[in-house]
């Protein structure tokens, strides 16, 4: 049987969402027959701007999707940072792009999940999986959350940590200045592996 593809598409300002995305393709490559690849979405700002907030240089390696690549996979993990606890204006722009594939109905009974970075703790990590559910509705994709698949680590006190039942995250901190956990990454690489699992069971 062909391989179970898997599209990480996402949009990282200080690089935090792209290091959970590169943890998520390392989970989903772990199931037999699933074949992983990592996207950018399109910039939106211009250098100027970006460059007023620190933003962290483009990840090359991560080639540009355009929205009609996207009914190519069989799966879709979407990652973004929470703006004023919804999704950022590129990744809704680049779903705002979308709109040929709803009418073709191309991406309807796909599997799709989200992973994110906030800047702080009440920054918004379930509500912008919650407002982001929307545009799998309205594709008629289906939702795949992370749900408490991860276990204990799922509801240690011990430290702060980002990521939900909705999906794998990390705090910035407000500047951009905290990495991602190991825990944090644990979680992101267990995702994909839960997603891609999920996917291949769903392409079968």
């Amino acid at each position: 049987m062909a391989a179970t593809k898997i599209y990480i598409v996402y949009y990282s300002t200080w690089g935090h969402v792209a290091a959970l995305a590169e943890e998520l393709k390392k989970g989903a490559e772990s199931v037999d027959g699933v074949e992983a690849t990592v996207w950018r979405v399109p910039e939106t700002l211009p250098e100027e701007v970006l460059g007023k907030m620190h933003a962290a240089p483009q990840r090359e390696e991560h080639p540009v999707i355009s929205a009609r690549q996207l009914a190519e996979a069989d799966g879709v993990l979407l990652g973004f940072p929470t703006r004023f606890g919804m999704m950022a204006a590129q990744m809704k722009a680049f779903l705002d792009s979308t709109g040929g594939l709803w009418q073709e109905q191309a991406l309807a009974g796909k599997p799709a999940g989200f992973f994110f970075a906030t800047g702080t703790q009440g920054g918004g990590q379930e509500s912008t999986a919650l407002t982001a559910v929307t545009q799998l509705a309205h594709h008629g994709m289906l939702f795949v959350p992370l749900g408490c698949t991860f276990g204990a680590r799922m509801f240690g006190m011990d430290e702060v940590r980002g990521g939900s039942p909705y999906g794998a995250g990390t705090f910035a901190g407000a500047d951009g200045s905290r990495t991602p956990s190991e825990t944090e990454l644990a979680m992101a690489q267990h995702q994909g592996k839960h997603f891609a699992a999920v996917a291949k069971k769903l392409k079968a």
